[in-house]
């Protein structure tokens, strides 16, 4: 049985725009070479570049708007959900508030070429309150830049690209499965690297309820908040610390201060990584938050403005 080609040639375009609205809805689809192949195979003549290029800005706008109104429903609890869902939870909501935060909706223009930035800047958008039409523009050019490279890429080793699809169809039921192989081996190398990452974030936390109680004992613990410097403005647990740079602002506290760490993060990734490289500096006793600043929230616990800096 040979590859259908012939197939792959007349429904390239749906088959591309399958591709990138999953990837683009969080699935761990990689739409990228499948773009690069559809762009080489318009070098036959069944469709053109453009309309590559058009069906997947479209695939890209219809799940980018879709998170955007998810984020500006539902707020940063839409940010959580994509993280754990995602085969890639070490792209946190910290990483992608830092960002934003430095490059406001320009972000969007880039955001597709940052691993783990792409889909969640989109909902970002939404939770910060960007205006419907600033969102459109900034996100339609960085579609149409991040889907444009992929069908320049295409055309330009269209040559390369068809010598290797016919290497693949003489093979048959052998290139068949080595595709099918090949993605199936993509998916398990994301899956060990999250249970990676999983396994890392297995330490000792602290409740919002023991925090509560510690905070009130003699001496109390140093807290440490490693959100974004714009999620701190909605408030932040009594007498907690806004962390930037933790690495360079940590280093002149004494070792044998307790620490508790809190973030907005699945499994409060945020929170580990900055404990563990407390942990590798001397530290001895240093807990995250069980459920961040999230948990507290919901515990009825009360927050406090951050102080002006």
């Amino acid at each position: 049985m040979h590859i259908p080609l012939e197939l792959v040639l007349q429904y390239g375009l749906g088959l591309a725009f399958v591709g990138v609205f999953a990837e683009q809805m969080g699935l761990p689809i990689p739409s990228y070479p499948i773009l690069v192949v559809t762009a080489a195979l318009s070098a036959r003549g069944n469709y053109s570049v453009a309309q590559v290029v058009a069906i997947a800005v479209l695939a890209c706008m219809l799940a980018d708007v879709a998170w955007y109104r998810a984020g500006a429903r539902f707020g940063r609890q839409v940010l959580a959900a994509m993280c754990r869902i995602s085969l890639s939870p070490e792209s946190c909501v910290r990483q992608t508030e830092a960002i934003y935060e430095k490059w406001g909706a320009p972000s969007l223009l880039i955001a597709k070429f940052i691993p783990g930035f792409g889909t969640v800047a989109t909902a970002m958008a939404g939770v910060v309150g960007l205006r419907a039409s600033a969102f459109v523009f900034f996100d339609t050019i960085g579609a149409t830049l991040w889907t444009g490279l992929a069908a320049m890429l295409g055309w330009i080793f269209r040559d390369a690209v068809d010598d290797i699809l016919r290497v693949i169809e003489s093979a048959g039921r052998v290139g068949l499965a080595a595709i099918v192989c090949a993605f199936l081996l993509y998916l398990i190398l994301k899956f060990v690297q999250r249970q990676r990452l999983v396994r890392h974030l297995r330490m000792a936390r602290v409740s919002p309820d023991e925090l509560h109680a510690m905070l009130k004992a003699e001496p109390p613990p140093l807290v440490i908040d490693v959100r974004s410097a714009d999620s701190r403005k909605s408030g932040v647990i009594p007498g907690s610390r806004g962390i930037e740079a933790p690495d360079e602002e940590l280093r002149s506290l004494p070792a044998s201060e307790e620490v508790i760490i809190y973030c907005a993060c699945p499994n409060e990734a945020s929170a580990v990584v900055v404990a563990k490289r407390l942990l590798k500096a001397g530290f001895r006793r240093v807990r995250p938050l069980r459920g961040g600043i999230d948990a507290w929230i919901a515990s009825g616990l009360s927050l406090e403005l951050p102080a002006l800096q």
